[in-house]
């Protein structure tokens, strides 16, 4: 019965326990708890790094060496795939210069692990092995002498997948370690640090670990990347008791922040768990509400990026301003050997010897190393530049909320960077986190405006009728290669290449573009 005295479904009962289950409260006290056990796997091998894979993981511990992009759809059985727009070759390069590294994620949907660590890193170690061994041999007679004639290529998948699973996938890895071989990635680089092939491992809550014979990562023969599920792996619901309250355990409470965060961050909460924890369930929304408000204020009097968080009836977090999280942003130190992951200090992306960098809004308004900003946020900044006209604000959305957004700007964009870049100016392009938006729009002055080479040429290599999809993964890999933390959307990118292919309007994308273009990136 519902409130008023009618029957419902089965169905829907189940969803009113869940929906009531799943509130503010439960979902921060079970990432609490779970934090514990990640903490403890860290301290079993305190030498290696440890990363959250983007987004869920990054709430499950207060402090992250860095962060990693590993989807879970790239996983999914009979879609399996390995994207060149998310190689995270940082990750590779990190496990060759630490001895490896610990990976956490977690997942709500009942699995001993989400798809992205039973398959889609597993094929990931695969491929990279296979084209380290490939580039090795090619660049040094001596390679079976130095170890590389055992180079282990095998897939090692975790033994709940299935044998034919394992080879429907092993069938496509050959064709991925092409697709890999031929987007220009930088393998020299990992090559060179990594002195055993990777290999992944699989530790959950369920994993029995006997202390007093934990073997040493150098002891083994292959460089560990440790997948580390977060979660309980009991049931998605399980009734707790506190020295004080009564709650529920959510397993993979930090996905899909934007239902239940209400603006909190992992950082916030981090910065305030005991305060947070601490609070009577019922004072959970009311406690949140004011820490999220006094950082609102915090970043506003500084000029920082500082939208209004509203709650929609539907309960799903919105902003005035199409942000729901300022994520953490970092350099993992693979080119001057420092690391920064404060919300307030993200980094600068210098795109090579290109003029071009990507960075978050917050952060452009302090530089001083810029002539012009490019800024793709929907709100504008005020900046210090020695010339006029050397900002330009194009406010863009996501294609979750705009489809055409980007299409629409990006002849804007790319004549105002071949004004500024034809003068030898530097050029930084930001959006709200440096990620996404502004990746897209460097994306698509590189192949405008640049040479192979990576040389600015006015434009006069350029040619829309010869684009093609390789071509923009190929130049999406050389921004990545600097842009660690990029995560370009796919629909984003589609208005990318549909631009540089000539399509210049909403309408011809809509004709013909989408159809034709669909699976382009």
């Amino acid at each position: 019965m519902d409130t008023d005295g009618k029957k419902i479904s089965i169905y829907k009962a189940a969803r009113s326990i869940k929906k009531r289950d799943n509130n503010l409260y439960n979902a921060l006290k079970s990432i609490s708890e779970d934090s514990i056990f990640v903490g403890e796997i860290a301290q079993l091998w305190p030498e290696l790094p440890l990363l959250a894979n983007l987004r869920c993981g990054l709430w499950y511990f207060p402090k992250f060496y860095g962060t990693c992009y590993f989807k879970s759809t790239d996983g999914h059985t009979n879609n399996w795939s390995f994207n060149t727009s998310r190689l995270n070759l940082h990750v590779a390069q990190l496990a060759g210069q630490k001895g490896g590294c610990i990976i956490v994620d977690s997942t709500r949907k009942g699995k001993r692990f989400p798809d992205s660590m039973s398959k889609t890193i597993p094929i990931w170690t695969c491929v990279l092995n296979r084209s380290i061994r490939r580039y090795v041999r090619k660049t040094n007679e001596e390679a079976d002498n130095l170890g590389f004639g055992n180079w282990d290529c095998s897939l090692h998948l975790p033994l709940w997948v299935p044998e034919t699973e394992k080879a429907a996938i092993e069938e496509r890895i050959e064709e991925w370690t092409k697709q890999l071989e031929d987007s220009g990635a930088d393998i020299a680089s990992i090559a060179s640090c990594l002195k055993k092939p990777l290999r992944p491992l699989w530790i959950s809550q369920k994993t029995v670990i006997w202390l007093n014979e934990v073997p040493d990562h150098d002891s083994w023969d292959f460089t560990p990347i440790i997948l580390v599920n977060a979660s309980s792996l009991n049931s998605i619901y399980q009734p707790r008791t506190s020295s004080e309250f009564s709650w529920n355990y959510i397993a993979g409470a930090g996905d899909d922040e934007e239902s239940w965060a209400r603006g909190l961050t992992p950082t916030l909460f981090w910065n305030h768990v005991y305060d947070i924890i601490s609070s009577e369930p019922g004072l959970c929304k009311q406690k949140v509400a004011d820490i999220v408000e006094k950082d609102r204020v915090y970043r506003a009097q500084r000029g920082q990026n500082a939208p209004q968080v509203t709650v929609a009836p539907s309960k799903m977090l919105r902003t005035t301003n199409d942000i729901s999280q300022i994520e953490p942003s970092l350099s993992l130190g693979l080119y001057n050997g420092t690391l920064k992951s404060s919300e307030e200090d993200h980094s600068v992306s210098w795109l090579g010897s290109t003029n071009l960098a990507v960075a978050g809004t917050q952060l452009a308004a302090h530089l001083s190393d810029v002539d012009c900003i490019l800024n793709c946020d929907l709100e504008s900044i005020c900046v210090q530049l020695q010339d006029s006209g050397t900002y330009m604000h194009l406010p863009m959305l996501g294609s979750k909320f705009d489809r055409f957004s980007l299409l629409t700007n990006l002849p804007d964009a790319v004549n105002f960077a071949k004004l500024q870049l034809s003068k030898g100016k530097r050029l930084l392009v930001c959006c709200h986190n440096g990620e996404d938006i502004s990746v897209c729009v460097c994306l698509a002055i590189l192949t405008s405006l640049f040479s192979d080479e990576g040389i600015f040429n006015d434009g006069k290599s350029f040619d829309s009728t010869n684009i093609t999809k390789w071509e923009v993964r190929r130049r999406l890999v050389f921004v990545c290669q600097f842009a660690v933390t990029a995560r370009p959307s796919r629909g984003n990118l589609k208005q990318v290449f549909a631009f540089l292919s000539g399509q210049r309007s909403p309408s011809s994308l809509l004709d013909c573009g989408e159809a034709k273009h669909g699976d382009c990136c």
